[in-house]
């Protein structure tokens, strides 16, 4: 009911359009009058009015009113009159008496915005103009429950805004929340502890929500006001008393957590955990089994969690501080909770489990630090050890052909189970070890008949063993005896006794993981590498029914190979016929579903590379296998393209070009295969790759589906420069024609690093190709970056910076190989166009990755050119040009001398004059101190100065001074 009845003069039409189902001319009416409200002098007077005297009964008009003030106070409040602020007040007070009558509360999020619009108008006004804030409330609401309720969200409201970490404020607004806090420390807090102390007592049995209202606001306040008023008897017993109320227990569960955490004296934080548990373990709560709420169960392990973690903070105070007794009394309560810990560590709800790793962590820290273990602490480190075993098993539901957020949530949960067993393998590694070796050795003896998660995390622990107990570059079978025979024998009675056989994915996938990451066993024992190889290539690895398994083994494989080829000579012809139809490029065309993907057939591409590369048969016999490995991708790759060419149908064009590219990324990958020791040469395959160039090139004219085709023949001839030395050279003239034409910017942009490499690796070999390619590639990237972009396109702009860059990049790398004559040979005009761009890339562009490019370019041009028998013209282009921009560049507003980038840019352009002085000597002092300083309103006596840093030697000072002279030019 409304309080009482009076018309406030609103604008009726616009408030229909309040309503969410309301149609877009009433909104849109609706929001204009928003705006009218907001910013009129006092025409939101309505809205108070409307709320003071509860004039409407539509929950979205109270809303909107609440929303108007809040606007005022937040904006404006500073601008209001002392009548207008007092009238805000009386609204508020207003409102809060109409609730106490009404026969039906607010809606919730009416009392929230409400409490959002109570908690400003204290922020702003407490310190000021409503000192009595909560004794007004408090006097007013007295125990009513409906007052009580809005006093509670207002004081959840003013921690959100005043306290809440995770909220970032300004410096100011820290100032004055601090001011705040210690205003209330002084004036209020005590009343507001004990009218806390009254609603949960008053409320505890007839208003179970509220009472879990003052819980959550006794958690949140607890931070900052001090603990004796809410960690005494008589308050902590209340809470204690509220831990064994079905309906309270979360809440005060959370509450106690909150005042465990409170940061103290370690010994008095001591002496409040274990009074806090004495009453808790009296009451029963340390009898977890006989607990079947999960939900509290979990907020418990946070508490229990959070009183181990203390503890252990305590002791860690005490022992640095040299406090022996202190620190041995902390250390004996937190050992009294581990026979806890191990009961919730060992719950089957994975939650509550997770919520005690922390403690569980930090214990074993403690016990780490010890200097001699007790057999209690030995015996704990045990049960751990085996609780984290049992926790690591799967369960029954867990879902391995489809995982979805619970089995992301158990993985998450197995990596904190990881960190315990790195840490107990810290603490006590021949405890773990044998632990582990006991495990894993009865469970392989009946692997047969045991069901798959005991099987699968008797593996994964022999897996993880690899981390926990960390080998140099994986050498796990040399060095400690104990540790690897233990490891040793693991390994063997793994590969021997079956289990991979196990029909079910998980215990497949951990054989081939653990295979692979203990591989250097079959170095010590080769004899069971026949085996290992035979799971592999069956339907326990590369044939397995599973999709996931196959893709993943596909990998291991690869990495088992590369490992293990001195090995594999006995092997090799075997392995690569049985794996013959996995190398196979799969026809859009074909119905049948391909036993691997693209992807995880580059890896067996590669795998048959090594295989070939690394054998010891003659060479003919390598020419010829690597032959017979590539040519049924040439052979499908001619007629693809021919397909292609003929295609229409643009989704019919797409597969065939992603069929393309595959095939020659395929053929890609076996060139990894080559090293310094085994090249393409030696091998004697540099005929079967040019045969590959020769079938490839030819897609780089194709008409349609360019940018897929160009991209892995541009990366094919990567490989080839790196792996074919100058036998790739009579290519590349062709190939670059034809990605020059119809370019787009990225296009170019992934071509400049292929004609960089080119330049880097032949230097003077391509210099005749460079001199006749550089124009038109420099004219094609002019081209692209001339043409007009969209407004707000920021792709296309970003694209266009790539380009920018990749081209000065270019010409970094022609003039820093020593190639002068590829730019000298271009003409006159020519040169001056591309070394304007340089210029223009040094000062307009707001890109230190670029600018510092450049003018590492144009110290390079000057050391070139600039001397005494340099390019004729180039003296006075260096002053008319160069010097300017060594100065224009850093006294652009742009240019942020506090960024890291943007220093690195000044440094290359120090050394650009530095350059320079060398080159011209006195003529370049002279023409700084009367022509050019001079002309930018520099004094006589810095011009000197500068001039003087250019002569001495040590360009760290040059460096030094400039930065400094920059910063006081932009003061």
């Amino acid at each position: 009911m409304a309080c009482q009845s009076v018309t406030a003069v609103m604008d009726e039409q616009a408030l229909l359009g309040l309503n969410p189902n309301a149609d877009a001319r009433y909104r849109q009416r609706a929001m204009a009058y928003f705006e009218q409200l907001k910013e009129s002098q006092d025409a939101w007077e309505v809205c108070a009015e409307a709320l003071a005297k509860g004039i409407y009964n539509d929950d979205h008009v109270k809303f909107f009113c609440f929303q108007v003030l809040e606007h005022q106070l937040k904006f404006r409040h500073a601008g209001l009159s002392g009548v207008q602020q007092q009238l805000i007040r009386e609204t508020l007070m207003k409102w809060l008496q109409c609730q106490l009558i009404n026969a039906q509360p607010e809606k919730h999020f009416i009392r929230n915005k409400a409490a959002q619009v109570f908690a400003l108008t204290f922020i702003t006004e407490y310190m000021t103009l409503w000192p009595k804030f909560f004794f007004d409330i408090l006097a007013l609401v007295g125990l009513n429950p409906l007052g009580v309720d809005v006093y509670l969200r207002t004081l959840m409201a003013i921690d959100a805004e005043v306290v809440d970490r995770d909220i970032l404020h300004t410096p100011e607004e820290t100032r004055r929340n601090t001011l705040i806090k210690d205003t209330m420390r002084e004036q209020c807090i005590p009343s507001l502890v004990e009218s806390w102390f009254q609603i949960l007592q008053t409320y505890q049995n007839s208003h179970p929500e509220l009472t879990c209202q003052c819980l959550e606001v006794v958690g949140a306040y607890v931070s900052w006001i001090d603990l004796s008023l809410i960690a005494n008897d008589r308050f902590v017993n209340l809470l204690l008393s509220q831990m064994s109320m079905e309906e309270l227990r979360e809440e005060a569960c959370d509450c106690l957590f909150e005042i465990v955490n409170k940061g103290m004296d370690p010994v008095d934080k001591t002496k409040l955990v274990e009074s806090l548990c004495q009453v808790l373990q009296s009451a029963g709560f340390f009898s977890v089994k006989q607990e079947e709420d999960v939900d509290f169960l979990a907020k418990f392990s946070r508490l229990v969690n959070g009183m181990g973690q203390s503890l252990v903070l305590s002791w860690t105070k005490l022992a640095k501080a040299g406090r022996v007794k202190d620190a041995a009394d902390t250390l004996q309560a937190m050992e009294a909770k581990v026979p806890l810990l191990l009961q919730l560590l060992m719950h089957e709800d994975d939650d509550i489990s997770a919520n005690i790793v922390g403690f569980c962590y930090e214990y074993l820290h403690v016990l780490k630090q010890l200097p001699q273990l007790t057999d209690q602490q030995k015996a704990n480190i045990e049960a751990i050890m085996l609780a984290v075993m049992k926790k690591l098993t799967y369960d029954d539901e867990y879902n391995f052909e489809n995982e979805g957020e619970d089995e992301a949530m158990f993985v998450e949960y197995r990596k904190q189970l990881k960190m315990l067993l790195d840490r107990l393998a810290q603490v006590s590694p021949e405890l773990l070890l044998e632990a582990i070796r006991r495990v894993f050795t009865s469970t392989m003896q009946s692997w047969q008949t045991a069901p798959f998660m005991e099987v699968e995390v008797a593996i994964r622990l022999l897996y993880m063993l690899g981390e926990a107990l960390p080998a140099s570059h994986g050498a796990h079978f040399s060095g400690d005896t104990a540790k690897t025979s233990a490891l040793q024998d693991m390994m063997r009675i793994l590969v021997s006794c079956g289990v991979s056989n196990y029909q079910h994915t998980s215990v497949s996938l951990e054989f081939f993981e653990t295979v692979v990451r203990y591989d250097k066993f079959f170095i010590v024992e080769p004899q069971h590498i026949p085996s290992v190889l035979m799971a592999f290539l069956d339907q326990r690895g590369l044939r397995h029914n599973s999709p996931k398994v196959r893709s993943r083994v596909a990998y291991l494989f690869s990495r088992f190979i590369k490992t293990l080829h001195k090995h594999m000579n006995a092997f090799i012809e075997d392995i690569l016929t049985r794996i013959q139809d996995l190398l196979q490029l799969t026809p859009p065309e074909n119905g049948f579903p391909a036993l691997l993907t693209s992807d995880d057939q580059l890896f067996m591409f590669e795998t048959a590379g090594v295989l070939i590369v690394n054998g010891e048969s003659p060479v003919e016999r390598k020419q010829a296998m690597m032959r017979s490995l590539l040519t049924p991708l040439m052979d499908a790759f001619r007629l693809l393209l021919a397909k292609l060419l003929q295609e229409i149908e643009e989704e019919r064009q797409a597969a065939l070009a992603d069929c393309l590219s595959h095939a020659v990324g395929f053929a890609s990958r076996t060139s990894k295969a080559f090293s310094n020791k085994q090249t393409v040469k030696q091998c004697g395959c540099t005929e079967v790759y040019r045969d590959c160039l020769h079938a490839f090139l030819p897609a780089l004219s194709c008409p349609v589906q360019r940018g897929v085709l160009r991209s892995s023949v541009r990366s094919f001839l990567h490989r080839m420069i790196i792996c074919l030395e100058e036998e790739v050279l009579p290519f590349i003239p062709s190939a670059s024609e034809h990605m020059l034409k119809d370019c787009e910017a990225k296009d170019l942009q992934e071509f400049i690093p292929l004609i960089s490499q080119i330049t880097a690796k032949f230097k003077r070999q391509v210099s005749p190709f460079l001199q006749q390619i550089f124009m038109p590639l420099v004219l094609a990237i002019f081209e692209v970056l001339a043409r007009p972009a969209e407004e707000n396109d920021q792709t296309e702009a970003m694209e266009k910076q790539m380009l920018r860059r990749s081209y000065f990049s270019f010409i970094q790398t022609i003039t820093g190989s020593g190639m002068n004559e590829v730019m000298a040979s271009q003409g006159a005009e020519n040169i001056e166009r591309v070394v304007f761009t340089i210029i223009q890339g040094a000062v307009d562009f707001p890109d230190p990755i670029a600018q510092k490019t450049c003018f590492i370019i144009l110290a390079k041009l000057v050391e070139l050119w600039g001397g005494k028998d340099g390019m004729v013209g180039f003296p006075d282009f260096i002053y008319k040009n160069i010097v300017p921009a060594c100065f224009m560049a850093p006294l652009k507003p742009t240019f942020d001398l506090s960024d890291a980038q943007t220093v690195l840019v000044l440094s290359e352009c120090a050394l650009t004059m530095k350059m320079i002085h060398l080159k011209r000597g006195p003529e370049f002092i002279q023409f700084l101190q009367q022509e050019y300083l001079p002309s930018l309103q520099v004094s006589p006596e810095i011009s000197q100065e500068l001039c003087q840093v250019f002569e001495q030697p040590d360009v760290k000072v040059l460096k030094n001074y400039i930065k400094a002279f920059f910063q006081r030019a932009k003061l």
